[in-house]
């Protein structure tokens, strides 16, 4: 018995060696032109794999090059958006510019002329004390108790603008410039105008900037 299972177990040994050695390598039993075949089949899966990554690879660069774009104009709006509500006097701004400090006598119209000079003079924001200038501001009643567009203001007030300083001094001092007209139309007024480097903050309006009327259209 223990010759039979001795043999048994040897007789396993050489079975399983011998299917070993018969079985090899799958590629063994190729002829040449089946491995030309297999080595074509196999270079043009990997050629095709390439021009996925590659595809993908575009795909990822476009997607990127797409978000920062997204990105840039959201930042850009943004921008754009704060320009004009500073300009349209919604949002509080803060800058070098002047200061115009009146007093005396001095009408009303004299006021909204000096105004429009600052504005053509390149004058980003205004405001008259602590009242915010905007489009539909106006300057009525008497000299001495002016009303600003429903705010009334004594004597004497400050009219602040943000600016270039030398650019709107000059433009308001100049010979024959609205300082030297105010001067022969109301000589009781006194205008004392003062560049200011340092920032100055200027209040938003007070007033509801909604149109009543007036309807955007896009």
């Amino acid at each position: 018995m223990t010759i039979a299972a001795v043999t048994f177990v040897l007789g396993l040994l050489v079975v399983v060696q011998l299917r070993t050695q018969t079985g090899g390598s799958a590629l063994q039993g190729l002829s040449t032109q089946d491995l030309t075949t297999l080595v074509s089949s196999l270079n043009s899966q990997n050629d095709r794999l390439r021009s996925e990554i590659g595809t993908l690879q575009n795909q990822l660069d476009e997607l990127r090059a797409n978000r920062a774009t997204g990105a840039t104009s959201v930042e850009q709006i943004a921008s754009d958006l704060a320009r004009i509500r500073a300009w349209a006097g919604l949002d509080p701004v803060s800058g070098r510019g002047i200061t115009i400090t009146v007093g005396g006598k001095i009408e009303a119209a004299a006021v909204e002329d000096l105004l429009n000079e600052l504005h053509n003079a390149g004058a980003e924001a205004i405001a008259i004390e602590d009242i915010r200038v905007v489009a539909r501001t106006t300057v009525s009643g008497p000299p001495g108790s002016l009303d600003v567009y429903g705010y009334i203001v004594g004597d004497p007030f400050q009219i602040r603008a943000i600016g270039k300083p030398e650019t709107l001094v000059g433009s308001l001092t100049r010979a024959g410039g609205i300082i030297a007209q105010l001067a022969a139309t109301d000589p009781e007024a006194t205008l004392d105008v003062a560049p200011i480097d340092e920032p100055m903050l200027l209040p938003p309006s007070r007033r509801n900037l909604v149109p009543d009327h007036g309807h955007p259209r896009l």
